[in-house]
């Protein structure tokens, strides 16, 4: 301890003090126990050395230009926090484009072209009015970004850094518009006696919550479960029909899909509602049967167990009460904003904490790549849950189906918000 407080000292007397915020760089240089992050930071350039009783203890090689500034108090000097009444449950970290991973590999022009494709949305055009108005006639786009938006790292309540990062994509199916023996499993429209009931007009707080249900006399109750839904009749219309139960409930969790008709034709169907039953993973259930260990569990032996266990799909699909109803599209995968996704640029999130339609930039490491880019907030997921997460859509057909079924890395996330963000804009 006596080792940081000295080196910290001589910081102070070499920098002086600045009212500019510390960059994450220098954060740890003041944090008890970070000492050692100290020589992976700092480029080499000039040399401290850190006496103490006479004796030489450590030299450092500090780049003095890269410390913009520093803090009288010692520890946790710069501490997420929420920063914006609109999002009451984001805590953020302001930070700089200079210290996003891999910043300098970004294909600017590409995440700009993404940025403007946002903008025909309400949702991206009330965060981004102004920067949305300007960015069609930018001449430089990473001049652009950087001079209209500023980064702020979200982080979870407890400062955590880390989340998840999975992908989704869009399956294909096979189908018939008329039911038949083969084709007997109905993509169902929300159905007509399901009531939604916004309560944000009673409690504004609550304003992203819905409570679904169905009327039974004089009172509202849940509506039917998976497992009900299938032993009754369901007042909904079928947009079609396909040949698999298990397919219809990974199209479910993808949301979105197509379906190849027996005539040729091929209709797309995407995300209309839901039953209101929170989601339960069945990996989680195979899992806790013993039929998957947890480390193996992922789309392809999720299926492959399903597959050798058919008498079981029943009492598996059923562990998720949750159903999704579909309406019928006429472009291929779009999300909740009702745009075509773009494949690794468009990634479900959780709207309790990032609002749709937002900018953001992740770093993961996928396999044996670094993945960091800018992302579009254009989707969202019952599966997707924290501050920390997102679902990325990597497209269409096996390859995109099986990079989905195995991706589940770690996470970093920021938020681009534009410099001297109003409360009122989020």
């Amino acid at each position: 301890m006596k080792n940081i407080l000295l080196i910290t000292s001589i910081f102070i007397l070499f920098l002086g003090c600045s009212k500019e915020p510390v960059k994450p760089q220098a954060q740890a240089l003041i944090k008890p126990n970070k000492v050692e992050i100290i020589q992976e930071i700092i480029p080499e350039s000039k040399k401290i050395v850190v006496l103490e009783s006479n004796t030489t203890i450590e030299v450092l090689d500090i780049n003095i230009s890269e410390i913009k500034a520093c803090d009288m108090s010692l520890g946790e000097v710069y501490e997420p926090k929420i920063m914006f009444k609109n999002l009451p449950k984001t805590y953020l970290l302001k930070s700089s484009f200079e210290t996003l991973p891999n910043w300098h590999k970004e294909n600017y022009d590409e995440a700009l072209k993404n940025f403007l494709n946002s903008c025909q949305t309400e949702k991206t055009k009330k965060m981004y009015k102004r920067i949305c108005r300007q960015a069609k006639y930018a001449k430089d786009a990473q001049i652009f970004i950087q001079k209209e938006f500023l980064p702020y790292q979200i982080n979870t309540k407890d400062g955590g850094k880390e989340g998840l990062l999975t992908g989704y994509y869009e399956p294909e199916l096979r189908g018939s518009l008329k039911k038949t023996k083969k084709y007997k499993y109905p993509i169902y429209e929300t159905p007509k006696d399901l009531i939604i009931v916004d309560l944000s007009s009673i409690y504004p707080s609550l304003k992203n919550y819905r409570l679904r249900g169905k009327i039974e006399g004089n009172k509202l109750v849940p509506y039917d479960t998976r497992k009900q839904s299938t032993s009754k009749h369901v007042p909904a219309k079928a947009i079609c029909y396909t040949d698999s139960k298990v397919d219809l409930f990974f199209l479910e969790i993808q949301g979105s899909g197509r379906v190849k008709l027996k005539n040729g034709k091929t209709i797309f169907v995407g995300y209309d509602n839901q039953n209101g039953h929170r989601y339960r993973a069945i990996g989680k259930y195979l899992v806790r049967i013993g039929a998957i260990k947890l480390k193996d569990v992922s789309l392809q032996t999720i299926r492959a167990w399903l597959n050798k266990n058919p008498s079981r799909i029943d009492e598996v699909l059923n562990y998720n009460k949750s159903v999704v109803y579909f309406k019928e599209r006429q472009n291929p995968a779009s999300g909740s904003l009702g745009l075509c996704l773009t494949p690794e640029r468009s990634i479900a999130v959780d709207r309790r904490y990032i609002p749709l339609g937002s900018m953001l930039y992740l770093n993961a490491d996928v396999k044996d790549k670094n993945v960091s880019k800018i992302v579009l907030a254009q989707d969202t997921g019952g599966a997707i849950k924290g501050a920390i997460r997102a679902d990325m859509f990597l497209g269409y057909g096996k390859e995109a189906m099986n990079t989905a079924g195995e991706l589940k890395s770690p996470l970093k996330l920021w938020i681009l918000l534009p410099k001297n963000a109003k409360v009122s804009n989020l």
